[in-house]
């Protein structure tokens, strides 16, 4: 009976002190729960940090990296983005280039085209080296010029949901026609347009 009296006393003692007690009544090492508790907080915060820091140096893979490859296609190809600096205003970004190819799916003969790309960013910004390699996946793809414009149109959403995007691609002439194939986001402009065409030719 004399050691339990002695053992409570030695618990009371610790539990004064802010220490930890065993399941046997012995005292463990004695760390006061106030301590314990910054120190954990401060462990979760640098954590915090080096998680978010690794995420965003993830994102960009392309940058600043010389032996990045060419994609074999734009199923493998993937637009990289970065958080927009100016989220609180409408304002435009205009990509073009006149490098760009891809292939007639009858022919087989390259189709050459200067692909336009203007958008209005929400929280996202569209790397540019990124769509370079994107739009060069573009050289082996058997497609027509209608599909591939919108295809871009539609991979170019999926990667920064912009408030507004056009595609625009004009296409080198083809025995004698030159094609060009314009493609917006949101849908709901281009209703409009045509909706006030045909009240126009309806009027004359």
């Amino acid at each position: 009976m004399a050691w339990r009296r002695e053992s409570r006393r030695r618990n009371r003692r610790c539990r004064s002190a802010g220490g930890e007690i065993s399941a046997r009544g012995r005292r463990s090492s004695i760390v006061p729960a106030r301590v314990a508790a910054i120190d954990l907080n401060r462990l979760r915060a640098h954590f915090d940090v080096a998680v978010a820091k690794s995420k965003r140096a993830g994102q960009l893979t392309l940058l600043g990296h010389s032996d990045a490859r060419l994609p074999a296609s734009p199923a493998e190809a993937r637009l990289e983005t970065f958080p927009n600096p100016a989220p609180q205003r409408d304002y435009r970004i205009h990509f073009e280039t006149d490098d760009f190819t891809s292939v007639c799916p009858v022919t087989g003969q390259p189709d050459f085209a200067r692909i336009d790309i203007d958008y209005v960013p929400d929280r996202l910004c569209v790397e540019s080296k990124s769509l370079k390699f994107y739009l060069a996946s573009y050289r082996n793809e058997r497609a027509f010029n209608e599909a591939v414009t919108n295809h871009i149109l539609d991979d170019f959403v999926k990667a920064c949901a912009p408030r507004e995007a056009i595609v625009t691609a004009q296409f080198s002439a083809r025995g004698g026609i030159a094609l060009t194939v314009r493609a917006e986001y949101p849908d709901e402009r281009i209703g409009k347009e045509i909706a006030q065409r045909t009240q126009r030719s309806q009027r004359s």
